[in-house]
This record gives structure tokens, C-alpha cells and sequence, in this order.
């Protein structure tokens, strides 16, 4: 063999140490990432239809509690269901806002991992004649805690 050759297949013998192996355990945090991911994208579908059927017990079974809510310069931490369904009305939430539905506009996972995911959404609320009364940006923490995937947490710039 030529003496050429021998720093050629010398970096070539460094770029092969270089090259990253997935491992088993890799693949299967991989898997887990995209089934969390799945997991959370079910849960906020869930919870908008609840939301939009005024249903309040399928709501509150989207969430896990204690359950935070960022929004309108405050921070509201309710400990219960019972303790967040007292402090709000669909009925009033609709006439407040000329709310009739509202609607994922966009939904993006910013970070997952086998039990958390983080969703960066923009909904829309619709008037009763389908026209787009407002859009809002917000973030979404979906977390499976004993069992169960359910949103631990909102932060949006809706009042």
C-alpha cells in the first residue's frame, strides 16, 4: 500500500469514532417522545370539544389539578375541579365574548419527552355566524400523571 493512502484512511478512521450510533435506548425515547406527542394532541382535541360543547365534566377530565392558568396579568391556580368550574360560565364566556365555538388555528410540540410535552397553539373564537371574533397565542403543558394524560398548565394572551 502506498504511504498516501495512510492519512486518508487515518481520517477516515476518526470520522467513522465520529459518527453517532443510535442506541436502543435512544430509539426507544424516541418512541416514547412521539407517543407522549400523540398523546398531548389528543388531549387538547378532547379538551376543545368539551370546551365547545359546554360540556363541563369532559372538560375537566382533559385536566389534571392542581391546574394553572396564566392569562389577563394574573396567575389562577385551582386546586379542583369543583374550584374552577365555580369560577367560570360558559354562558357568561359567550356573551362576554360574542363567543359561539372556538378553534385550534395552529399547534406546534416546542418540547416533548415520554411524560411531558409542550405545545405552542393559536386558537380563534368564533362569532355564532362562523366570522373569527379574536386569535390568541398560548402554551400548553400536557403531562400522563398516574395513568392519565391531562393539561397541567395554560398560558395565553387571552383575557
Amino acid at each position: 500500500m502506498s504511504k498516501a493512502w495512510i492519512p486518508l484512511l487515518a481520517s477516515l478512521g476518526l470520522l467513522l469514532f465520529a459518527i453517532p450510533v443510535q442506541s436502543d435506548d435512544a430509539s426507544d425515547a424516541s418512541a416514547a417522545s412521539q407517543e407522549s406527542s400523540r398523546q398531548a394532541m389528543r388531549v387538547l382535541d378532547e379538551f376543545m370539544a368539551a370546551f365547545n360543547a359546554r360540556d363541563e365534566e369532559a372538560m375537566v377530565a382533559t385536566l389534571h389539578f392542581p391546574h394553572v392558568r396564566v392569562a389577563s396579568d394574573r396567575t389562577l391556580v385551582e386546586e379542583s375541579p369543583a374550584t374552577l368550574m365555580e369560577a367560570f360560565d360558559f354562558d357568561a364566556f359567550a356573551k362576554r365574548f360574542d363567543w359561539n365555538h372556538s378553534a385550534w388555528v395552529s399547534r406546534k410540540i416546542v418540547q416533548s419527552g415520554p411524560k411531558k410535552v409542550h405545545v405552542a397553539t393559536r386558537f380563534a373564537r368564533y362569532r355564532a355566524d362562523g366570522s373569527v371574533s379574536t386569535e390568541f397565542d398560548s402554551l400548553y403543558i400536557v403531562a400522563e400523571r398516574g395513568g392519565r394524560w391531562g393539561i397541567v398548565g395554560r398560558s395565553s394572551f387571552a383575557p
